[in-house]
């Protein structure tokens, strides 16, 4: 399975668009464009697992540097800001990294 069947490719790249600039992230606004916010718990577990890229059942920083990219490989990098910031507002527990429960995140409206 593949972003592309949960998600609309358009919304993906009016998404991508929307955040081309270095330090114009905002994961809200990233999920609210993408349609993600809107998606089912099943469905949001399914994007977790294809943004998994290692399968470790967490998203960790490094991972999470190239967010952008697993929904289209020639999209930006986020920048050490963008990518602390994200961390921060999903890692509920402090580990440094995020678990699958970070996939309520998705759904903040």
């Amino acid at each position: 399975m593949s972003l592309t069947d949960i998600l609309s490719p358009s919304d993906i790249a009016a998404a991508l668009r929307d955040c081309q600039a270095p330090d114009s992230f905002s994961p809200k606004k990233f999920f609210q464009i993408s349609g993600m916010s809107k998606k089912s718990s099943s469905q949001l577990k399914e994007i977790f697992r294809i943004l998994d890229n290692d399968q470790s059942g967490f998203i960790e920083e490094d991972e999470l540097k190239y967010f952008l990219q697993r929904f289209e490989c020639g999209a930006r990098v986020l920048t050490t800001s963008e990518t602390k910031t994200f961390l921060a507002a999903a890692d509920h527990d402090g580990d440094g990294k995020i678990g699958a429960e970070g996939t309520d995140l998705f759904k903040r409206r």
